[in-house]
C-alpha cells in the first residue's frame, strides 16, 4: 500500500539534498512523521495546507517503511500512518507536484 507525505517547497529541499529528514515543523513538535493515505491525502492538504501553494507530494511504500510505522487513530477516528523515525530519501517510490487550481490541490489520478 502507497502512504503520502506532503511537504512545502522548502521542506521538499531541504529533504532531497540532506537525503533524509524528521519532517516538518509539526512532525518535529509530533514526535513522529505523518503520512496519509490515498483517500486521506485531499483532507490532509485541505486542513493544514489551505492556500499553499508549492506543495510537492511524495509517495511511500508502507511495508517497506518497517515496523517504525504504527497505523493510530487520529482525525475522524480513522487510522492514519505515523513513522517514529527518520525518513529516507532512497525510500521514496515517486514526487510530484500538488498543483493548487481554483482554490483545491490537484492530486494525481494514480494515486493506489
Amino acid at each position: 500500500m502507497q502512504i503520502y507525505k506532503i511537504f512545502r517547497a522548502d521542506e521538499w529541499a531541504a529533504f532531497d539534498s540532506q537525503g533524509e529528514t524528521l519532517g516538518a515543523a509539526i512532525d518535529l513538535s509530533d514526535g513522529f512523521i505523518h503520512f496519509s493515505t490515498a483517500s486521506q491525502s485531499a483532507e490532509t492538504a485541505a486542513k493544514h495546507f489551505a492556500g499553499v501553494e508549492g506543495l510537492m507530494l511524495l509517495a511511500f511504500d508502507a511495508d517497506a517503511l518497517g515496523e517504525a510505522l504504527k497505523w493510530e487513530i487520529s482525525r475522524g477516528d480513522a487510522l492514519f500512518p505515523h513513522l517514529f523515525r527518520p525518513l529516507k530519501l532512497d525510500e521514496m517510490l515517486w514526487v510530484k507536484p500538488l498543483p493548487f487550481v481554483d482554490g483545491l490541490h490537484q492530486f494525481p489520478a494514480d494515486m493506489a
